[in-house]
């Protein structure tokens, strides 16, 4: 039987937690929370929320605790959490884990997936997304069959407002400055562990396993 794993990855911006987080919801089959992703659609919708988070993401800035905690609080009572699930993106900073201790919530595992700012830098820089159906490629790394449209549906891709170098070394600072201490603040319970990130896919995917299986 396998056991219930309630996972944070973490890991600066770009560093390919989302796709990892993909990987482990398919073999462990509990869903991923992707606060980035919850943040975009409200956004996208228009709503209060989302105008207010608006402001902050395009200038590289965190979205206030109290916006973000809300939308975790209501997604980990939905139904799908009751077997485990995966955080990415939150918690950020050391207020929001301790709010998210408070809320009873259990961890069991946090894996820091480890890449230097100049990998990141190249990474995001080529990333390419579709607005219609949010196909994600990598013009490197996972280019598009279609060129500058996508492999999907056709629609022309575009770079996100955040993958702009610029704001990508802005996103990068702020990582360093309130989500790296996270580490410490995991690593004291006992829950921490290192994944190097690889240039393969796989073989990054092959050590976040094998880090869950050992704990």
């Amino acid at each position: 039987m396998k056991r219930t794993i309630r996972l944070i990855l973490l890991g600066a911006p770009g560093a390919g937690k989302g796709t990892q987080a993909e990987k482990i919801s398919a073999q462990f089959n509990i869903p991923a929370i992707s606060t980035g992703a919850i943040i975009r659609e409200a956004i996208a919708a228009g709503t209060e929320m989302g105008k207010s988070a608006k402001s902050y993401i395009e200038r590289g800035a965190l979205v206030p605790d109290e916006v973000v905690i809300g939308i975790i609080k209501d997604r980990l009572a939905e139904s799908d959490c009751e077997g485990g699930f995966i955080l990415d993106g939150f918690p950020r900073t050391v207020p929001q884990a301790a709010a998210l201790d408070e809320m009873g919530v259990s961890i069991t595992d946090v894996i820091s997936i480890e890449v230097s700012d100049e990998r990141i830098i190249e990474r995001m820089g080529g990333r390419r997304v579709c607005k219609k159906c949010g196909a994600t490629y990598h013009v490197v790394f996972n280019p598009s069959p279609k060129g500058d449209n996508c492999g999907v549906c056709g629609e022309a891709l575009t770079i996100r407002a955040d993958d702009d170098p610029a704001v990508v070394r802005s996103r990068l600072d702020v990582y360093h400055e309130q989500t790296e201490p996270l580490k410490d603040f995991y690593a004291k319970k006992g829950l921490l562990k290192i994944v190097e990130g690889q240039e393969k896919l796989e073989d990054t995917t092959a050590l976040t396993f094998k880090a869950l299986e050992n704990a």
